[in-house]
């Protein structure tokens, strides 16, 4: 299977972080049951405990702003790895918090849902 890795992660990358600054509540449609998301040390398993931990998070509003974006292909079934690293704009608060996550996008018919999710805040040393 041929994808153009980098066209779909820059596409899923913007649909999500889209999705997630706007409405969490309706990103359960990229994870499925055996999804896993690592949220800093947490990890869970299953669309629904997924949205759940990203819906509970402690503020209403937020913005993604992406540094880097790398995509590579993750074995000839077409599966995607994506990194991603940028800044998070939280609430009110005007200084930004650095965070890094990866997807691991697996082919389901003609799209994709979300296999792996790892994602970190960024601490300076």
């Amino acid at each position: 299977m041929s994808v153009d890795f980098s066209s779909l992660a820059q596409q899923f990358t913007e649909f999500y972080y889209n999705q997630f600054d706007s409405d969490r509540t309706q990103l359960g449609n990229l994870y499925r049951e055996q999804s896993m998301l690592t949220f800093e040390t947490t990890q869970l398993q299953g669309a629904k405990d997924i949205v759940e931990k990203l819906v509970s998070l402690p503020f209403q509003k937020v913005a993604h702003r992406i540094t880097t974006l790398d995509a590579q292909p993750a074995s000839p079934n077409g599966d995607v790895l994506v990194m991603i690293t940028g800044d998070l704009l939280i609430d009110e608060e005007q200084n930004p918090q650095r965070f890094s996550q990866v997807f691991h996008l697996m082919p389901e018919g003609s799209s994709y849902y979300v296999y792996n999710d790892i994602f970190r805040l960024n601490y300076s040393a």
